[in-house]
């Protein structure tokens, strides 16, 4: 399965995205930019606290796209989402077992680290791995009623896409305009 496949289904999804640095967050541009999508530009490793911070601070839901090697810069982070374990937050781990941006170097994951094993001894409720489109979709129709974290194991295959044209401070300013808007007329209702 490629990790555009895994980013396309995602982007189907009703909530918040948060993209990981590189090439997951260029993917997600060509598919669907809109203002409902946060993309890292850097910061590596901190895509899933950022989303924890959203979905925690809000009712939407927050779909966070993260690699193995962002992930595992990152170890804590899985053991906050445990602590917190917010219902409307959904970590999707692409994990090709490369660095992919950078010239797929392996990470841990390709030897004896398993992202699962780790996710699971931090105390998270609900950790699945998937290796298909169709069980992603059976997985994700779990997440209504708990934190979510998915391993979609994906080839090293990128899609070419173009370079994202907004400036961080214009990624910044339109994500916060949707969240603030988005949540006032949900609080209003």
């Amino acid at each position: 399965m490629r990790r555009s496949e895994v980013i396309r289904e995602i982007a189907r999804c009703d909530g918040l995205i948060v993209a990981n640095i590189g090439f997951p967050s260029r993917e997600l541009y060509m598919l669907q930019d809109n203002s409902r999508n946060f993309y890292m530009l850097g910061s590596m490793g901190l895509a899933s606290s950022i989303g924890l911070g959203l979905a925690c601070s809000q009712k939407r839901r927050v779909y966070v796209i993260d690699g193995d090697g962002s992930v595992l810069m990152n170890l804590g982070s899985l053991a906050t989402i445990a602590r917190y374990a917010p219902s409307n937050y959904c970590l999707i781990i692409a994990d090709n077992k490369v660095y992919g941006s950078t010239g797929n170097q392996p990470t841990a994951t390709a030897g004896k680290t398993d992202l699962m094993k780790i996710a699971q001894g931090a105390g998270n409720p609900a950790v699945r791995r998937v290796k298909n489109i169709a069980a992603l979709r059976r997985t994700m129709q779990l997440f209504s009623k708990t934190s979510l974290i998915v391993i979609a194991e994906t080839d090293t295959k990128t899609t070419e896409v173009p370079i994202i044209p907004h400036t961080p401070v214009d990624i910044k300013a339109r994500f916060m305009r949707e969240v603030t808007c988005r949540s006032k007329t949900t609080d209003n209702r």
